[in-house]
């Protein structure tokens, strides 16, 4: 079956070929391209071209690549320098998508507001979101050169408020959204007591037509813990139901189906040794966790399917 996993399930930086092979051995077959997601790395023509050779290596296809807002080159920010730096930024991730043939989106973070935000945080947010519609307006034609989808992400008591202007202000051509459903799961626990629980599949169910990627993980509803599908509180009988009626699923010009998607992390599970280092963590251990990891993401791959049928 068709599953992809996050490169980064151990480590966001460095050389990934060593996960890349783990991942392959262990029966997935397509990535979530996600190192050096919260950076301001830019991909030279030389890496872009090794990541192919690795893709080849190993019998792996990219789906996604999970695009960088940036640190200092930051496509929402205030300051123009900043906000143009983050533009090339988030094109330097689109020509690397099409040149690895990415088959799904390139997927960004974007200005939020809370389930909580306060008029003061409200006027902020607004500002950053409008520097970012400007960003937008001039990766359109990039987009469009490219043939490239931006999928922008919901995160942690996320309204949707401004994922909903975007979808309503750009075309579908272009851009969809990305269910993260670890971050739609968690409530809001600084506000509410007990902590209000996560609507992200209720917003999803609103805007299931313009789903284009899914980052799909578990966790309490307290947490963004990254951990596999079945270990947490996430419904995920709702879940498959809902993607299953989605644009996700939605057959390619090939007839093809995206293969779901998971994001999931080590260092909450029992596999983890919080005594070592990343790069030094057992390669058995490592192992044993992505054996987990593809049961379990395979289920619920397959509970999709059957809801489609």
């Amino acid at each position: 079956m068709d599953i992809a996993l996050d490169t980064n399930f151990v480590l966001s930086t460095g050389s990934p070929e060593r996960y890349l092979k783990l991942l392959s051995e262990a029966g997935f077959t397509h990535l979530h391209w996600c190192h050096h997601w919260n950076t301001d790395f830019l991909y030279s023509k030389y890496e872009i071209a090794k990541c192919g050779e690795w893709l080849k290596t190993y019998g792996l296809k990219l789906l996604d690549i999970h695009g960088s807002e940036g640190k200092e080159k930051n496509w929402a920010s205030l300051e123009e320098y900043e906000r143009k730096a983050g533009v090339e930024l988030v094109i330097n991730r689109v020509e690397m998508f099409a040149e690895l043939q990415g088959s799904g989106s390139v997927v960004m973070h974007i200005p939020w507001y809370r389930t909580v935000t306060t008029e003061e945080q409200r006027k902020v947010i607004t500002s950053h979101h409008e520097a970012l519609k400007r960003s937008l307006d001039e990766l359109m034609p990039v987009l469009e050169k490219n043939q490239v989808r931006i999928a922008v992400e919901n995160t942690v008591c996320d309204t949707f408020e401004t994922i909903a202007d975007l979808l309503n202000t750009y075309p579908e051509e272009y851009l969809g959204f990305t269910y993260d459903s670890g971050h739609g799961n968690v409530g809001d626990r600084w506000t509410f007591d007990p902590p209000h629980p996560g609507e992200g599949l209720d917003h999803l169910e609103k805007w299931k037509h313009r789903l284009q990627a899914v980052h799909l993980h578990d966790n309490d509803g307290l947490s963004d813990s990254h951990r596999p599908p079945f270990t947490g509180t996430v419904d995920w009988e709702r879940l498959a139901k809902i993607i299953a009626g989605s644009s996700y699923v939605k057959p390619g010009k090939d007839g093809s189906i995206r293969p779901m998607s998971y994001e999931v992390l080590i260092q909450q599970t029992s596999y983890w040794n919080p005594e070592l280092k990343p790069e030094e963590q057992p390669e058995n251990k490592l192992r044993e966790f992505l054996a987990e990891s593809y049961t379990r993401c395979e289920k619920f791959s397959r509970m999709v399917t059957a809801d489609r049928s």
